[in-house]
């Protein structure tokens, strides 16, 4: 008989896996893994029949950032290493960091609701500490707050939502949840 393990801190990494690979895994031939390096995303192999989301270090937050990616990638993307997107490492110019900002807004509005809904802080991440100019994390603070309240408005992507869910009964959230404001300044 399986027994479901009680919700532990919030800090550990161990309940988004198994939440995650209980409602995805059966249903979406998807799984969540604590990797040893950076993020990544595989799709099934020869090696592997499951897709993979590995996110970083062991590292909550990582977790659910890789989640937010693959609630959002179509099914064509979730075909592909890393979803098909790139990844320009720290120190990108202006132009890039826009092109970074743009794929990046999305993912981090649904993180941001993920990481409420299971009762911890959000923090936004340029991911460019070398790169970033004057006003560039209020502009993409909006943007990530314009597309969480989009969100909060018109409904999550439906696997977002499952998960969310899943987050604020294991947590015992709903009423915390419904009360947060989602406003910019928390962003800042």
């Amino acid at each position: 008989m399986h027994t479901i393990p009680e919700p532990r801190e919030p800090d550990d990494y161990r309940d988004p896996i198994y939440l995650f690979n209980g409602l995805f895994q059966p249903t979406q031939n998807t799984v969540l893994v604590a990797g040893d390096a950076d993020p990544e995303y595989r799709p099934a192999d020869r090696h592997c029949r499951w897709n993979r989301i590995i996110f970083a270090h062991g590292f909550y937050a990582s977790a659910l950032h890789e989640i937010s990616h693959w609630c959002i990638a179509g099914a064509e993307r979730r075909k592909q290493y890393d979803y098909g997107y790139w990844y320009q490492p720290d120190g990108r110019s202006a132009e890039q960091q826009t092109q970074f900002e743009k794929v990046e807004s999305r993912p981090q509005a649904l993180e941001w609701i993920l990481t409420v809904a299971a009762g911890r802080r959000f923090h936004l991440s340029l991911d460019n500490l070398d790169g970033e100019d004057s006003g560039q994390r209020e502009r993409f603070a909006a943007e990530v707050h314009r597309h969480a309240r989009r969100y909060l408005e018109n409904g999550l992507p439906a696997r977002a939502e499952r998960f969310r869910q899943a987050l604020l009964d294991w947590y015992g959230r709903r009423g915390a949840f419904a009360e947060y404001a989602f406003s910019p300044e928390q962003l800042l």
